[in-house]
């Protein structure tokens, strides 16, 4: 190894074993210095590697940080949007929308960041929505928040015509028997569920505070109503440092 692969071979010994825990801080530039017996410059080149695999973040000022553990969040994406669940709403045990309800019912705090607006669509949502090149939807974007930190991006879009005068258009958290599409008459028969990995955009990283190598799960929700006519494309994103998605499938 290099003396700089040498120093982040030692560093990420003690992170993996929990000496040095998720938040803490490492020790200073001086201190490995003399730990180790290398240059300045050459500690800074291990520190680099550790950050370019995302163990290591860079803090306020000229700080270096372990990276924090996220506590994972399970998704089970074959009741999340049930009936049954929607059926619980009527009985007041919710927290607002689905989503909400359940990282409710696992003892943490909710919270969502909500804005609607009309849009364009990108290009897969259209195709999946069905919509001409010029065709408008409504878009309700999500930063969705557990315990007050940034964990999920959840976009819906809907063709605009379904949907304009619904409480839908409201940029807040909202809920009805059955579902809001259900209750002014759209109701979703079926799913089809789409995943892809890839790394996140600038824009999400920020959004969703990212350290550097961070994945991400794109998972697009399309929902159609009996006669196969797609009411809702929703797409979220899920940062793979704090997520597990979970599927019970019928061997029928």
């Amino acid at each position: 190894m290099t003396k700089a692969q040498e120093i982040a071979y030692d560093l990420r010994e003690q992170i993996l074993s929990g000496a040095l825990s998720g938040g803490e801080a490492l020790p200073s530039e001086s201190k490995m210095m003399s730990q180790y017996g290398y240059s300045r410059e050459t500690i800074r080149a291990g520190v680099r590697l550790l950050i370019e695999e995302g163990l290591v973040v860079t803090g306020q000022g000229q700080g270096k940080y372990v990276r924090e553990d996220y506590p994972p969040v399970v998704w089970n994406w074959t009741t999340l949007e049930s009936r049954s669940r929607h059926a619980n709403a009527v009985e007041g045990r919710t927290a607002g929308d689905q989503w909400a309800s359940a990282i409710a019912e696992n003892g943490n705090a909710p919270r969502q960041e909500i804005s609607v607006s009309i849009v364009v669509p990108p290009p897969h949502v259209r195709e999946r929505l069905g919509l001409p090149a010029d065709g408008l939807a409504v878009v309700r974007k999500r930063i969705r928040f557990i315990d007050n930190r940034p964990y999920a991006l959840a976009d819906s879009y809907f063709p605009q015509e379904l949907v304009v005068g619904t409480p839908l258009m409201e940029p807040r958290d909202v809920s009805a028997p059955g579902g809001i599409l259900a209750s002014v008459g759209l109701v979703q028969a079926k799913y089809v569920d789409e995943i892809s990995v890839r790394m996140p955009t600038h824009q999400e990283a920020e959004q969703l505070g990212l350290p550097a190598a961070t994945p991400v799960a794109e998972h697009t929700r399309t929902g159609y109503d009996a006669d196969d006519r797609p009411l809702r494309c929703m797409v979220t994103i899920l940062p793979g440092d704090r997520h597990k998605i979970l599927y019970e499938v019928s061997t029928d």
